[in-house]
């Protein structure tokens, strides 16, 4: 009894289909009767492979079965020692496996900690609390501010309500919801107004939510199915090494079976197999077909590389202490390799191309456009009207829009400081008003001394269907002098902000040098050319007007208050992108690697953000999760050549990309911070999450964290996986020749008729001691400095060429 098209059918026919009540919910018996039949509203997990299956994967290895055959032959033939010694090396690699691979995933575990443990929800008419886990479908939820939603609602009912969705769809600003709207069905979840969605964060209002589906049959459980339908693939040098080893494998069976029959020919009487028979002849010349098999087992110990798998894991292991200084935390050891042979980059935008934090960068007022610098929540910055500084504080206009902005707003600017003293700036409250705070702190307006002189009184909030807020000061007689930028505020004033179109059509008059002057249609045109050009550069822009007051009105309301305005100005906002994001993208086009940018954003905010960045070049392929939605598999593919922005795409079609470019041979490392992302940072060759804005799920599915955010990070981090495989390389080298050296020693004892110079055992020794401290030398070697300036290797190209 779920509904995943829920946000395309008018609420009766929810209700009707699910048979429940909008004002008296679910019978109590009913809803355990549902309880019983669907299941508890969890995400499940699937069986885990056991011990045995752990350790039957270490032993199912080329290399591995020949030298378990080679022990137990020799324990057969009475050679102990030689038997227990082999053992023993193969015991302890599939110790060291065992360990490796038990390590639980704790991807689904961070999921089910994103359901809301309790929730309000309404059952024979009574609200009560339940455990999240007890909602059903046709359970009517109440929604509160702060509160995580706990299951896919249909919004029956929203009052401002606002829902932080980031961590499922990408948005980086909370989305308004209507209950009051019927979608189409094939609308992209970021688009859906009229639902809300299990583990996301309400962040402002209040509503009412229909249950339509609950535990796996969510968003976020269709997220955790993905995750647990992935299997785990091989990495490049896995693949590698047991390519490698089923050659040695197949050569040392060889050579050691050519030796054996060699021997029998030369040492042994074969005739005597025809003259007395087969058991006779193993009777009488038994000590030397023992001798010639420890012969065959000694070759076969000579020709395998024991030292290999503790070598590399060795190097690995140093290399991950090595990445963590450049801020890249391995997860999964063979990641540290994968990552040097990555061909395609694929970026999450928000918090990861870009910092996630809004900004106001551009504004207007009194005619004048100007321009704000500065970087993330931090009140510092410079004014600009064109190429020239600009202080606005002695403007009239830019004063009163950033007045306007500062005290019609809910959010608040602080300063902290981590356990290491490092001071950073955080907004309480909405990220588009938190811009707007930061801006009028960047002209030296704090909130806290604006709201002494103009003192808040009364208020409108916002909503949606309105799309502005209203907020009523009083300004006493002192402050009514002209101000240093030669404004004069009047005893009562009502400030107004929201969408640009909607306050300029509640204005008759606009503000222009300090004084308010008709708004004729030129003007009027003016403001919304200006308005165009914002939205055209992918910025949010938001109007400010206002409207003295004469007295409070008996009854605030928007009819009362929201009319006969005075425009101020325009603030246009955006998430900046991180400064060292462009360099970064250069030096990975530089070194052969491909950059994708994956989001759930609009397409005109991720085209110029593309573009702003350096990451959208000309002939650059944009599609959107609706156009992806239509290509098959292999149109998708093909389109991947050009393919360098994603935009409004699901956590399906982000899997789908990834797959589009391993099917063109792609060695894909796929970035990102949200739920969304981490179905694709499971597919991906290398999934990168991010350590600070970075969701546990993200975290926990990845194969790497960067613990500072930085996408340039993972550029060092490249290039440390490109110096570990060159390293890995040489030792391979060397221990082959070293192998060889073993190989044609026996080889040629035996050939001159001489006693086998090195027993098995000493063949061990040599191979995991004296080989194995001169072959970890060449795994910790710096590496060319050259080497992201060449181009990535192909995924196939062997250890050996």
């Amino acid at each position: 009894m779920q509904d995943r098209e829920s946000h395309g059918k008018p609420i009766e026919e929810l209700v009707s289909g699910l048979q429940t009540h909008l004002e008296r919910g679910l019978a109590q018996q009913q809803a355990q009767e549902r309880l019983q039949k669907f299941g508890a509203n969890e995400l499940r997990e699937h069986p885990r492979p056991g011990f045995l299956a752990l350790l039957w994967d270490q032993f199912n290895n080329y290399l591995v079965i020949i030298l378990i055959i080679a022990a137990l032959v020799s324990l057969a033939l009475g050679e102990y020692v030689d038997s227990v010694a082999i053992m023993f090396i193969v015991a302890l690699n599939a110790v060291v496996g065992v360990i490796q691979e038990s390590k639980a995933e704790q991807a689904l575990a961070a999921l089910q900690k994103m359901s809301a443990p309790n929730a309000q929800v309404i059952r024979d008419g009574h609200q009560v609390t339940l455990p999240g886990r007890e909602i059903v479908a046709g359970d009517i939820v109440l929604l509160e501010a702060g509160n995580y939603v706990p299951a896919d609602l249909r919004l029956v009912e929203s009052v401002n309500l606002k829902i932080e969705e980031a961590s499922l769809t990408g948005e980086s600003v909370p989305v308004e919801k209507n209950a009051a709207v019927v979608l189409d069905k094939e609308i992209p979840l970021g688009d859906r107004k009229n639902s809300a969605f299990m583990g996301t964060l309400i962040s402002y209002g209040r509503g009412r939510g229909l249950v339509t589906g609950t535990g796996m049959n969510t968003q976020i459980g269709l997220i955790a199915e993905m995750i647990q339908s992935f299997e785990a693939e091989d990495t490049p040098l896995q693949k590698k090494l047991e390519h490698l080893g089923k050659v040695l494998g197949t050569a040392c069976l060889a050579i050691c079976a050519l030796v054996f029959i060699y021997g029998l020919f030369r040492d042994t009487h074969l005739s005597d197999v025809l003259d007395s028979g087969f058991l006779n002849y193993l009777e009488a010349e038994k000590k030397d077909i023992i001798n010639l098999f420890m012969t065959a087992v000694s070759l076969a110990i000579a020709a395998v590389p024991e030292g290999l798998p503790a070598i590399v894991t060795i190097c690995l292991a140093l290399g991950m202490q090595r990445m963590i200084r450049h801020h890249a935390l391995i997860r999964k050891l063979p990641a540290v390799e994968t990552l040097g042979c990555a061909t395609v980059v694929c970026s999450d935008k928000t918090g990861t191309l870009t910092q996630n934090e809004m900004t106001v960068v551009q504004a207007w007022a009194g005619g004048k456009r100007f321009r704000l610098t500065g970087e993330g929540y931090s009140p510092s910055g410079q004014f600009f009207v064109g190429v020239d500084a600009f202080d606005p504080r002695t403007d009239p206009d830019a004063t009163f829009l950033l007045h306007g902005a500062l005290v019609c707003n809910d959010a608040k600017l602080e300063e902290r400081s981590d356990e290491a003293g490092k001071r950073s700036w955080q907004i309480i409250g909405d990220p588009t008003e938190g811009a707007m705070v930061v801006a009028a702190a960047k002209s030296g307006y704090l909130r806290g001394e604006v709201e002494k002189t103009l003192p808040r009184i009364q208020e409108i909030p916002f909503d949606s269907e309105r799309k502005r807020m209203t907020t009523i000061h009083r300004h006493d007689a002192a402050g009514r002098e002209a101000s240093a930028s030669g404004i004069a505020y009047p005893p009562l004033i009502a400030f107004v902000k929201g969408a640009p179109d909607v306050i300029l059509d509640l204005c008759g008059h606009t503000l222009h040098e300090g004084r308010n002057v008709g708004l004729t249609e030129d003007l009027r045109k003016a403001i919304l050319e200006q308005n165009r050009d914002m939205a055209s550069n992918a910025l949010r822009v938001l109007a400010v007007a206002y409207r003295p007051l004469a007295e409070v009105p008996a009854n605030v309301n928007p009819e009362t208050v929201e009319r006969d305005l005075i425009f101020i100005g325009l603030l246009g906002m955006i998430d900046p992108p991180r400064p060292e994001v462009v360099e970064a993208l250069k030096v990975a086009r530089g070194a052969g690697l491909k950059s994708i940018m994956v989001t759930g954003d609009y397409k005109d905010t991720a085209e110029a953000i593309a573009r702003d960045i350096g990451l959208l070049t000309p002939g650059g392929l944009v599609l959107t999760g609706a156009e992806i939605e239509k290509l098959s598999d292999a149109e998708l593919a093909a389109k991947t050549d050009t393919l360098e922005v994603c935009c409004r795409v699901s956590p399906q079609h982000k899997t789908r990309i990834v797959e589009a470019l391993k099917a063109r041979d792609h060695v894909v490392a796929m970035t990102g911070d949200g739920v969304n992302d981490a179905p694709a940072l499971k597919r991906a060759n290398i999934g990168v999450a991010m350590g600070i804005t970075g969701t546990d799920v993200a975290k926990q599915t990845a194969d790497m964290v960067l613990t500072d955010d930085n996408f340039a990070s993972i550029v060092a981090a490249i290039e440390q996986g490109r110096i570990i495989y060159s390293n890995i390389r040489k030792f391979v080298y060397f221990l082959l020749a070293c192998n060889v050296g073993e190989i044609l020693i026996i080889f040629a004892a035996m050939l001159v008729g001489m006693p086998i110079p090195l027993r098995p055992v000493q063949l061990l020794w040599l191979n995991l001691v004296s080989d194995g401290a001169p072959a970890l030398a060449l795994g910790l070697e710096k590496g060319d400095s050259d080497i992201m300036r060449q181009p990535p290797r192909s995924p196939k190209e062997p250890v050996i060429n």
